[in-house]
């Protein structure tokens, strides 16, 4: 499609469905688009739109609505959009104050949520190994401590770790304090043998050895491959045009780790922000969503962060929101 009016008409169709959820007419469009032409005019530019498969009619004497291919094309020739100052300012505030990594993730995929009004998903980020700042041992109960790691990129990470009962809070604090002494300004792989030597040398408690490898796999990060949503209910609003059946697939879907990891790692492949849209995303449970993903942090294993929502979305705005939190994000992590 070389015609330029054509795509006016395509750009107006897309935005009008997205706005109104309603078909968009032809005498809709010569009323509220300078578009130079006449209803009957602009109804041969659908009837050509529609044999390209860009728009389809839901039913007779409708307007018209944008199919998959449609979206396509508006989303890699016509959308463009940069983000509102006010989102640029509200994303610096809101994650600048953020204490840790695991906050500026939380933070993230909540503000990107409020941003597109979709489900957000942010993955954790493969960090590099970093040294130990300090490690807290509290005890919770008589029976139960509380390891608490904290890495010198601000990473918090926490295990629970059974005590025996016979160990009293003088023992425990004297051990809490070696424990301390001896993991901080290590980083996990030396943190590994001083602590495996530290279990050794107490052999008459057993537990510590318990501690030494809760406190190892803290230091490592737990779980990389770890994502986080935020927004689900953003699928049942009024408007998204999501039935309940096909929202209860969705979630499934989503709770699917690896499905949809392996789906954002495709799309970060491709640079930038990337899109799918429907059928493109090789699921059957998300053909009616579309996914607006980027990556962030190191480039040559990026994590990823992204927007999922019904195919009727603002492209243009959420591929902004998107770029615009991943590019923040990357600083964080690189600093």
């Amino acid at each position: 499609m070389s015609d330029d009016r054509r795509e006016a008409i395509l750009r107006a169709i897309v935005e009008g469905y997205v706005s109104t959820s309603e078909p968009v007419g032809s005498k809709a469009l010569a009323q509220h688009h300078d578009l130079g032409v006449s209803p009957a005019t602009i109804r041969n530019d659908m009837a050509a739109l529609e044999e390209e498969g860009l728009i389809a009619q839901p039913h007779t004497s409708a307007g018209r609505i944008p199919t998959d291919k449609g979206y396509r094309y508006f989303v890699d020739m016509l959308a463009t959009a940069s983000l509102q100052d006010s989102h640029k300012r509200a994303i610096s505030t809101f994650l600048s104050d953020a204490v840790d990594l695991n906050d500026v993730v939380e933070r993230s995929v909540r503000l990107l949520s409020q941003l597109t009004r979709q489900v957000a998903v942010v993955q954790y980020p493969s960090l590099r190994e970093s040294p130990v700042r300090r490690v807290e041992l509290v005890r919770i109960t008589s029976d139960r401590a509380l390891a608490v790691v904290v890495s010198a990129d601000a990473r918090v990470e926490q295990a629970a770790i059974d005590v025996p009962e016979t160990v009293t809070e003088e023992e425990f604090e004297r051990l809490a304090r070696e424990l301390n002494e001896i993991a901080s300004g290590l980083s996990p792989q030396p943190l590994e043998s001083a602590l495996d030597a530290w279990a050794e040398r107490h052999a008459t408690h057993p537990w510590l050895r318990d501690v030494a490898s809760s406190v190892v796999g803290a230091a490592r990060g737990g779980t990389i491959e770890r994502v986080v949503f935020a927004g689900t209910g953003n699928l049942t609003r009024a408007g998204s045009g999501l039935k309940a059946d096909a929202v209860t697939s969705i979630l499934d879907a989503l709770e699917e780790q690896v499905v949809l990891l392996r789906l954002l790692h495709e799309m970060a492949s491709e640079g930038g922000v990337s899109v799918r849209i429907g059928r493109e995303t090789g699921q059957d449970a998300l053909a009616g969503t579309s996914i607006v993903a980027a990556g962030y942090g190191n480039l040559t294993s990026p994590a990823l962060l992204g927007a999922l929502g019904p195919m009727r979305m603002d492209y243009p705005g959420t591929m902004a929101a998107v770029r615009a939190v991943a590019r923040y994000l990357s600083k964080v992590v690189e600093t």
